[in-house]
C-alpha cells in the first residue's frame, strides 16, 4: 500500500497517511486529515510501499500542499492559539484551578481548541472550559498531561548531549522499568538514569534486550561456579567480552570465557 510519513509539529507525532495520488516531496508542508479534523505537518518521510498489516486501516489522507492562502491560515492560527493560552492562563488564575499550561493549538480548520495543562491531581475545569467555548466559539478541550509528555513538547537536551529522544522521534512512551537498569549494570543515580523529565530515560530500554542476551550464558556476580580448576566465586563480569573472573582459593583469581561456563 502506498504511504507517506508526516510530522506534525503541534501534536509531536507522526501519522502514515494515504498520498491521495498526490506528488509528494519530503519536507512538503501539507494538510491531512484526523479523526478529530484537520492538521498540518511535513513530509518526513516520501512514497513508499508498506504491509497493510502494519497499519491501521482505513488510512487518512493528504489533502494538499500548503498554498500561500493556507500558510496564512496557519501562521494565523498559531497567533491566535497563543492569545487563547495567555487568556486560558489568566482565567485559570482567577477560578484558581491550580493548573500549569503548557501549549495551545488550533486544528487547522478551528474546529477544535485544544490546551495542554500539568496538575498534581485532577481538576474540575468545566466552568473554564465554558468561558473559553464562550470566547472562541469552538470546541474546546482540556487536556491534562504527564511530566514526560510536557519534555515531549517544549525538548531540550538529555544528558548523552542529544535532543531529547521523546522530542525528536520517539512517538510512543514505552515502559521503562528499573529493573532495566539493574540489568545493564548501572549505578542507580538518579542523578545517572534520570531524564530532564525526572523520569527514568527513555533510552535505557533500547539496549536492555542486547544486554539479556549477552548475559545468558555468563555467570552472575557472586554465584558459586565450577571451573577446570575447581570450585569458586564469581567476583566480576564482563559481558563485552564475555568473560568472567572467578575466585579459586588455592590459585587466586583467575579468568575463564563463557565457553567455560558450559
Amino acid at each position: 500500500m502506498d504511504v507517506v510519513i508526516v510530522s506534525c509539529d503541534e501534536t509531536k507525532n507522526v501519522y502514515y497517511l494515504s498520498p491521495n495520488s498526490l506528488s509528494l516531496k519530503k519536507n512538503d508542508f501539507v494538510v491531512f486529515e484526523t479523526e478529530n479534523g484537520l492538521l498540518t505537518g511535513h513530509i518526513c518521510k516520501e512514497l513508499y510501499k508498506e504491509k497493510e498489516k502494519n497499519l491501521i486501516l482505513p488510512l487518512f489522507k493528504v489533502l494538499r500542499v500548503l498554498d500561500t492562502k493556507d500558510i496564512e491560515q496557519y501562521q494565523k492560527n498559531k497567533k491566535e492559539a497563543l492569545e487563547a493560552l495567555n487568556q486560558a492562563k489568566k482565567i485559570n488564575q482567577k477560578l484558581n484551578l491550580n493548573m500549569n499550561f503548557i501549549d495551545a493549538y488550533y486544528y487547522f480548520d478551528k474546529s477544535q481548541l485544544l490546551f495542554s495543562f500539568l496538575a498534581e491531581n485532577r481538576v474540575d475545569f468545566r466552568e473554564l472550559a465554558k468561558k473559553l467555548a464562550s470566547k472562541y466559539k469552538t470546541r474546546i478541550e482540556l487536556r491534562q498531561i504527564g511530566v514526560r509528555d510536557k519534555a515531549k513538547k517544549i525538548g531540550g537536551l538529555g544528558p548523552c548531549g542529544l535532543f531529547l529522544c521523546c522530542n525528536s522521534f520517539l512517538t510512543d512512551f514505552n515502559s521503562v522499568s528499573i529493573n532495566m537498569a539493574k540489568n545493564q549494570m548501572l549505578a542507580l543515580n538518579p542523578s545517572k538514569i534520570n531524564g530532564i523529565c525526572g523520569r527514568l530515560l527513555c533510552c535505557l530500554g533500547y539496549e536492555n534486550d542486547t544486554y539479556t542476551e549477552l548475559k545468558k550464558e555468563l555467570p552472575t556476580v557472586g554465584l558459586v561456579v565450577d571451573t577446570p580448576f575447581g570450585m569458586g566465586k564469581t567476583i566480576s563480569v564482563d559481558i563485552f567480552k564475555q568473560t568472567y573472573q572467578v575466585d579459586l582459593k588455592d590459585k587466586g583469581i583467575l579468568d575463564f570465557n563463557k565457553e567455560d561456563n558450559k
